[in-house]
This record gives structure tokens, sequence and C-alpha cells, in this order.
């Protein structure tokens, strides 16, 4: 089924007159990386606390500008937050994002409170430009999701003057429900099936929740789940640990490197090249390959460039991972294959690499 793409005037209307917290919303595909696709059924009530919530945290309402698809829950909120605010948002022209159309479409903005929601890689691209930069620099505050948000990144962010917070959700919690790793007031967040070092599966709870998958109970069933006190919670395919309040997602569960015996995450390597190969930052991932030796090997691949040398790459990570996390291989793709906005679709990259060659 096609993805339906909504529009201001949709959103509008499907939230007038006043409905109840259970009325119907919309319904918008995941973009999980395993089994069959899911559609997340999300009622008015979940679609507007979260959007409620956000315009809380930010420091209240302000002009919007869409810059990713709207029919992804990123985008859908963007309407959704421009609707109880009653300011209609500004819709980057189609035709592929570019750091020519984002500072056109920011140009266009007329109050004095802007907010734009992008992935990681839409940032790093506008940063690597000087119209992109000063486009930017333009929002009050710029809300980055979709994928993990690299340090670096941050630092470059800040360095130019522009308010970056990280978001963590789904289309199960009605998009980002988690802000800079705290949940939103009406979120709720818990590790479950901790181990000693304090990983475990992330649960996300509270008012965004999905009423469950659109036609498959059996799915929501395994996914959402309510405690004897009535709570409900999702179980993600995250796994993450919780310090001072704090939430730290260190990946997907299925994306774990089993290296070796030892288990490895993607995404504390992909960490580890952001700070000491940046240039690399933005067109590389780092995935499981099949080893004869090892089981699983640590592969970092390279997209639209010439990959530097395994040598130079493992000299480069030494310094900051353990002797298990360092790739011991190193591959070039003309693109990753994504995931919706901005993540990476990994099982498609594994795939792609485990081809013959020639």
């Amino acid at each position: 089924m096609t993805p339906h793409t909504w529009t201001y005037a949709e959103i509008v209307e499907l939230l007038e007159p006043p409905p109840g917290p259970s009325s119907p919303g919309v319904v918008v595909g995941t973009s999980g990386s395993t089994g069959s696709p899911k559609r997340a059924r999300l009622s008015v009530g979940a679609l507007t606390a979260s959007a409620r919530s956000t315009l809380e945290v930010l420091g209240g309402p302000g002009q919007w500008l869409l810059a990713t698809p709207a029919t992804h829950i990123a985008g859908i909120q963007v309407l959704v937050r421009s609707a109880l605010a009653g300011i209609e948002p500004v819709v980057m022209e189609a035709g592929g994002f570019t750091a020519e159309r984002f500072a056109e479409a920011t140009g266009r903005l007329t109050h004095e409170r802007t907010y734009v929601s992008l992935v990681p890689t839409q940032v790093q691209r506008l940063l690597d430009e000087p119209l992109g930069r000063a486009a930017l620099a333009r929002f009050t505050t710029v809300l980055v999701g979709g994928a993990a948000v690299p340090a670096t990144l941050r630092a470059s962010a800040a360095a130019t003057g522009v308010d970056i917070v990280a978001t963590y959700g789904m289309s199960e919690t009605a998009g980002g429900c988690v802000y800079d790793g705290r949940p939103l007031p009406v979120a709720r967040m818990r590790i479950a099936d901790p181990g000693d070092d304090g990983v475990g599966v992330v649960e996300l709870g509270g008012e965004t929740l999905a009423d469950g998958y659109e036609g498959n109970e059996e799915l929501t069933a395994q996914a959402f789940r309510t405690d004897p006190d009535g709570a409900r919670w999702f179980r993600t395919d995250d796994l993450g640990r919780i310090e001072d309040g704090v939430l730290s997602v260190l990946g997907r569960r299925d994306d774990v490197i089993n290296t070796g015996g030892l288990k490895v995450s993607p995404h504390v390597v992909e960490e580890a090249v952001a700070r000491a190969l940046p240039e690399l930052a933005a067109c590389s991932v780092v995935l499981a390959t099949d080893d004869a030796q090892w089981g699983e090997a640590v592969t970092l691949v390279v997209a639209g460039r010439a990959a530097p040398s395994l040598a130079d790459v493992r000299d480069a990570l030494r310094p900051l991972l353990i002797p298990a996390a360092l790739p011991t291989r190193v591959a070039e793709v003309d693109e990753i294959p994504r995931l919706g906005p901005g993540k990476p679709d990994r099982r498609t990259l594994r795939a792609i690499l485990s081809q013959p060659s020639g």
C-alpha cells in the first residue's frame, strides 16, 4: 500500500472539532528492519499529547519548516504541532534535499520562534555549506532524530550557533518521545532485562503510545504489554541504559556484532569514527559481515568516496576502542540504503556485501 502524504489542511480537519483522546487519528508505516512491514495505529490523543508536550519542552509554539516527508511520523508531527499552534508551516520545495532548497524555504519563515525536524545526514549536509549553516542558525531549535546523533555533529552545530535537540522515538510512540535522553512530560522509559552493566532492552510508555498495529493483533500483543497497574509499554528493538535519569541508546539488538564471542555495538564504533575520522561521519556505517574465523567481522562501509586503508582506520580508532571493536574489514559502496529518513538499512547492506564480486 502506498503511504499517504498528509497535508496541513488534512491535519487541521482531523483535529477539528476537538475529538476525544481515543478518536481515530492516523495509520503510519514503521521503518523497522526485520519482519513484515508494520503500520502503527495512532489515536488523535497520542498525536496531540506528543505535540503539546514537545511545544512545552521547546518553550512554546512557533512556525515549523517541513523538510521531511509527511508520510513518516516526523513529518506528520510537524503538521500536528503546527495545527495545534494555529501557525501554518512552510513546506520545503520538492526535488531532493539541498542546502539551496532548505535556505529558500527558511527564507519564507515569518515568525520569531522557528523550528525544524531533521535527520543527522541532513544536518551534516547543511553544516558542510555556508548557505546551509546560515539557514540552520536561524532556527530557535533543530530537532534531530531518525538515527543516532554523533557527538561530533552536535559539537559542529554548537560551534555554528545551532541549538540541536536529539530525539528518540518511533512510529509506535507518535515520534520522538525522549529528548536529549530525557522523556517528554507525557512519556515514560525503562530498561527491561538489564545485565550487570545496566544494559537491557529499551521500553517506552506514556500517553504517546500507538493503539497497536493495523490488522495484526499478534504483532500488537508481542510489542505492547500492560503492567498489573494498567500502564502500557512498547518494547523497542533497541538496547540501552539509563544513568542519572538519562537514556543512552546503544543500537538495535539485532545489529550487535558478535565477534569471537564478544559483543560490539555498531553505534559505539560509529561514534569513534566520527571523532577520529570526521570526514567519514556522514558517509559511513558499521555492521557485521560473516567471518570464517570470528563468526562476524566488524565492518566499516564507506559510501560515495574512496575509503582509507584498513590499517589507517585501525590506527585512527585504536585510542578510542577496545581491540575487539576495531574494524577488521573496510568496504566501499556507491550509496547506503536507508529505512525511512536517515536510518541506515544494515540488513540490505549486509546482503549487498555478501554477494560475490564480479
